[in-house]
């Protein structure tokens, strides 16, 4: 029985959270799931400049099975929809996702085509959705520190639950 089980989570004192938690939220691996134009942005943003490692955000994680975050971006289209599902049950728990750019919100501009999925929150649940088209790196920087304060706050055995929310959304950087 590892500290994870649901029945340990509860005896798990706070203290102890407090460190794990800690370790999580400066340690995440990010898988990106890039399907459009806003996959070059995410790729752009991650690089020198913005230097996510000063984070603890190692940003391409070499596969999903390695990953504690998903990134999407770019358009969702219904022929992708069973890619996008199939990778993120590949993350082992816990994992994280966050929505990268209108496109994987909504839809974007295409939200009204007969093949586009109308958010990525219709396949899997999301953490934090980034508005934009494109986002700026700002945006995602704080997307990040947003998901990396509700690691942080994170009571295991109620993640989930209604009681706590699975999103929160980014204000627009632009």
């Amino acid at each position: 029985m590892g500290v994870t089980d649901l029945g340990m989570i509860s005896q798990v004192p706070k203290p102890m959270r407090f460190i794990l938690n800690w370790g999580r939220r400066y340690s995440l691996w990010v898988f990106n799931f890039g399907l459009a134009c806003c996959a070059i942005e995410f790729i752009a943003t991650s690089m020198s400049r913005h230097d996510f490692i000063r984070l603890g955000v190692i940003p391409f994680a070499p596969s999903p099975r390695q990953a504690d975050l998903m990134v999407v971006s770019g358009t969702v289209t219904d022929k992708m929809a069973p890619a996008v599902q199939r990778l993120y049950e590949q993350m082992p728990e816990p994992k994280y996702v966050i929505s990268f750019g209108a496109c994987s919100n909504c839809g974007g501009p295409y939200w009204d085509s007969y093949c586009v999925t109308k958010g990525v929150d219709q396949l899997i649940p999301v953490d934090v959705y980034i508005p934009g088209c494109p986002p700026r790196p700002e945006a995602l920087l704080h997307g990040i520190m947003k998901l990396q304060a509700k690691i942080g706050d994170e009571d295991w055995a109620t993640r989930g639950s209604p009681e706590y929310p699975a999103f929160e959304r980014v204000p627009d950087g632009s």
